[in-house]
């Protein structure tokens, strides 16, 4: 009869994520020795060979491919034994793992981890911030509870809950200031700054400006922050969601302006399993997730009206 841990198939599905002893040991919080001596122990239980190893990188073999997805999914059923158990309690407790795309999560995060520490004190909340794909792909595959992202995802195994929508709006120079605001043709001419490919929010800038593909002059940066700070150094122009704007603007001198109507935007959501045994919990924390972005939205509002 085989015998393994559970332990030997999380340190081998970590191995098969990260292909390198080294992080996938750090990501398990062992030593990579005894990382090692466990999936050694794993392949001779099993009697063949799951990896290639080199100097660098690990590799799966053939073997270690078949092997791997349905560790996959004994480490999902597991999990959803606790999650039904989690789901049989009258209060929301216990490990919520929470994913957010680089465009959401600095901006709205903190207001929703607050509201969840205040309304849901026994909660024990993992956050994970990536990009879309690898947001979908974990919560799919059960290793995150939920995530945060930009509707729709269009995956038929997820529920989708629209929480709040929100604009784009045009950041300039600052010397722009009060200049009228370019229509989308216009800014088709310009230099448009933009984030690197992988991000939803760059297909969206697109869009809105009717490129499927930007010409070779547009710049990519890796984060909102960096965008807005070449704007503020005059090398063009660029997009930005609401929500980031207080957080991006207040050490670059650039300018704002909203697009006329229709404006560019996006709609927001949550995203879980169909099969999630959380979902009545998840539910309930959509609706935490919609008062965090109405925080935030009442904030602008108040320091915008400040100002005046």
């Amino acid at each position: 009869m085989i015998q393994m841990t559970l332990r030997q198939l999380r340190y081998f599905d970590a191995l098969a994520r990260h292909g390198h002893f080294g992080r996938a040991a750090e990501s398990c919080s062992i030593s990579q020795p005894a990382l090692s001596m466990q999936i050694k122990e794993m392949e001779e239980t099993l009697g063949g060979v799951l990896l290639e190893r080199s100097a660098r990188q690990v590799t799966l073999t053939k073997f270690g491919e078949e092997i791997v997805q349905r560790v996959r999914e004994i480490l999902r059923s597991v999990d959803e034994l606790g999650d039904f158990a989690r789901a049989s309690r009258d209060r929301l407790a216990g490990r919520l793992r929470i994913g957010m795309i680089p465009t959401i999560a600095p901006y709205l995060l903190p207001k929703v981890i607050e509201n969840l520490a205040r309304m849901h004190p026994e909660l024990d909340i993992h956050v994970r911030e990536t990009l879309t794909p690898k947001l979908i792909k974990e919560v799919v595959e059960g290793r995150l509870d939920t995530a945060i992202v930009a509707l729709p995802v269009s995956e038929p195994s997820l529920t989708e809950v629209v929480c709040f929508s929100e604009n784009f709006l045009l950041v300039r120079p600052g010397e722009d200031e009060g200049t009228p605001v370019p229509s989308h043709e216009t800014l088709r001419e310009m230099r448009l700054l933009l984030l690197e490919e992988g991000h939803c929010f760059r297909d969206q800038a697109l869009s809105f400006c009717n490129m499927q593909s930007p010409p070779r002059e547009v710049l990519d940066a890796s984060s909102l922050s960096t965008l807005v700070q070449m704007v503020g150094a005059g090398i063009g122009v660029t997009l930005i969601p609401e929500m980031a704007v207080t957080v991006e603007t207040r050490s670059a001198t650039v300018s704002v302006a909203r697009f006329r109507n229709p404006q560019p935007s996006r709609t927001i959501g949550m995203v879980w399993r169909k099969t999630s045994p959380l979902a009545g919990q998840l539910a309930q924390i959509s609706e935490v997730v919609c008062l965090a972005a109405d925080a935030l939205r009442e904030a602008r509002k108040a320091k915008s009206s400040s100002r005046k």
